[in-house]
């Protein structure tokens, strides 16, 4: 069988992963592509108490769900649908809510860490880092998450200082060079349009 050509698109917090996403399905069709936001994986924390939740780093690896990542882009390499998870950002846990994603010819695996662990990189076919100045980042995720997770500004400054500009720096940064392109400046124009329209004619060939 001819398995789906997978990208992974990585970089970090704010570094405007899903800009170049969504620039990239605007090349080959939305239909054609199924997207794995990795911040849906997230560990399941419902066993634990509010109070204990907020304890959680979620800029560590370790807070994320590996294998059933690796095993819902297993299912969707073989030609099944999955369930993806949803996350509440608010109760700082798994949702009950799923979301159903169809398989199709291209994978695309969003978020802090899909070129961290190993066995995810050995199913990619293409690999990006996002590349962004760190004052970028740190506006970016201010704005979305007051805005769009209901956090309160002291709050995220907090976090970005205790665990997010750290764990980028040991976690998210050194991934860079398993990238096989990195954009530089983040989503700028000139270096999507060349990723996208080489990224077409690769999806071409390989699923020719």
């Amino acid at each position: 069988m001819s398995y789906p050509f997978i990208i992974g698109v990585a970089g970090g917090s704010g570094s405007g992963k899903s800009t170049v996403t969504r620039q990239v399905l605007q090349s080959i069709g939305a239909d054609q592509a199924a997207i794995i936001v990795q911040d849906y994986y997230y560990c399941d924390q419902s066993q634990l108490s509010f109070e204990q939740r907020l304890k959680t780093n979620y800029d560590h690896p370790e807070a994320f769900d590996w294998p059933l990542l690796i095993e819902h882009i297993e299912l969707l390499r073989q030609g099944q649908d999955i369930l993806m998870p949803m996350y509440d950002f608010t109760r700082h846990t798994r949702a009950t809510e799923t979301t159903t994603i169809a398989a199709a010819p291209v994978i695309v695996i969003e978020g802090l860490f899909p070129l961290y662990n190993a066995a995810l990189r050995e199913l990619m076919s293409l690999k990006i880092f996002v590349d962004t100045d760190a004052d970028v980042r740190f506006i970016r995720r201010l704005q979305r998450d007051v805005r769009e997770r209901g956090r309160s500004a002291d709050s995220v400054i907090e976090q970005y200082l205790n665990t997010v500009r750290p764990m980028h720096n040991q976690f998210v940064e050194p991934t860079k060079r398993f990238a096989d392109v990195i954009l530089p400046h983040g989503a700028n124009d000139p270096a999507v349009d060349m990723i996208c329209a080489r990224l077409t004619d690769l999806i071409r060939s390989d699923l020719a």
